[in-house]
């Protein structure tokens, strides 16, 4: 018998709850032993619910009980969270997560303490929740030289986007219906402003590098600014405008950035729309490679915990090998990152080309007074200089 215990019954606590008492059957033969929930903290009663059986208001239940070899922590957040994850780990019990801030925040000595202690740290939910992205990063691929990812991580706001290309809401608009519809947080800034998709990236892009990469300096906008008009340009060209996730590995060293970008149907995740989550990997020996489905809800991420779950269990007492340096790698400069830029430009084609030269415009008869520009591809440095030479451009978005 193994015994488990999960920190916090939330959404995704009680799903994970209920993936390893409804599966418990297969969970056992595929782990070796039978894996057994015996505590579940949360300040909360639940009466009526059968988590009442193991139910605890103190953790220290938990930390002292020699019999927990794991536990699975659905706190979120990074207080209480990161205080109690430490210590289990320090007791010798290997702790399974969806918790990104925390991750990407203290990921790194997180990881350090479980090797040292021979468990396992595992976050395998922390990114695309059910989609199994970390676990091929650290082990389907790791005879590969991973030299970039490109992501759509953050379902809320491709959801709003989504909502503004097919019905021609408004930005606030969209965000009142995801947020009716549980697909938005309250306060959404973290998801409107970049900063979930910033720290997935991160931890995204320390697993395929083998490179401690913070998300404090990884470039970041949100989809806050984008207007319908935006949105009409977009749809005017083929193309959709959506929150990506990008990294890639040079000859020079890795860069990374979080922004709105516009995508063609000749791009996978053109085709990636709602709430769902998508990952494009590209290796030097695979080729380009793309990890797809629900990147957050109850039961996909609870999938996502009950299956490190299960690796732990396999695990016990032994650290699975895994390629990440503990030392923080500097990002280059995103002024030498090459895009080509859609530009929103107040003035005629003739004005445009003595500023951006002969290159392709788009003109909505509903605008009056403004063009669409299409730049050649430049550097993010390059843009800025010739930006600065006028006062012409109302909106400028980078094209993926």
């Amino acid at each position: 018998m193994i015994y488990a215990s999960i920190l916090g019954y939330g959404t995704v606590g009680a799903g994970v709850y209920q993936v390893l008492t409804m599966n418990a059957d297969a969970i056992a033969r595929r782990a070796g032993d039978e894996i057994r929930v015996k505590y579940v903290l949360d300040l909360r009663e639940f009466p009526g619910d059968p988590v009442m059986e193991v139910l605890t208001h103190n953790y220290q239940d938990i930390l002292d009980d020699p019999e927990v070899s794991i536990v699975v922590e659905t706190m979120g957040g990074l207080r209480p969270a990161y205080q109690f994850t430490k210590s289990a780990l320090l007791a010798g019990k290997s702790v399974c997560t969806s918790n990104k801030e925390l991750v990407a925040e203290h990921g790194v000595e997180l990881r350090e303490i479980a090797r040292e202690k021979n468990i396992n740290y595992l976050f395998e939910a922390s990114c695309g929740g059910g989609i199994p992205i970390i676990h091929a990063l650290d082990n389907a691929l790791t005879a590969d030289e991973i030299e970039s990812v490109t992501g759509i991580v953050n379902g809320t706001t491709n959801y709003i986007l989504t909502q503004m290309a097919e019905s021609g809401t408004a930005f606030e608009t969209a965000l009142r219906e995801a947020q009716a519809k549980g697909f938005a947080e309250l306060h959404p800034e973290a998801d409107i402003e970049g900063h979930d998709a910033q720290r997935k990236l991160a931890i995204l892009s320390t697993m395929a590098y083998h490179k401690h990469i913070s998300y404090r300096n990884i470039y970041t906008e949100g989809i806050s600014a984008v207007e319908t008009e935006d949105i009409a340009y977009a749809r005017a060209m083929g193309l959709k405008i959506k929150l990506l996730a990008c990294s890639k590995r040079t000859e020079e060293g890795i860069w990374a950035m979080v922004a709105p970008m516009l995508v063609g149907s000749d791009n996978m995740l053109y085709h990636v729309d709602g709430v769902l989550n998508a990952i494009c990997v590209h290796g030097n020996a695979l080729g380009d490679g793309m990890f797809y489905g629900s990147g957050a809800g109850r039961m996909p991420t609870a999938s996502a915990v009950a299956g490190d779950v299960v690796t732990a269990a396999r695990h016990l007492g032994r650290t699975i090998l895994s390629d990440w340096s503990s030392e923080e790698t500097e990002l280059l400069s995103t002024d030498d990152v090459p895009h080509a830029f859609f530009v929103r430009f107040a003035g005629t084609k003739a004005e445009a080309a003595e500023v951006f030269g002969d290159v392709p415009t788009v003109v909505l008869p509903d605008m009056p007074g403004e063009i669409g520009v299409m730049t050649e591809v430049m550097t993010e440095a390059a843009f800025r200089v010739i930006a600065s030479g006028t006062r012409k451009i109302l909106k400028c978005i980078r094209r993926a």
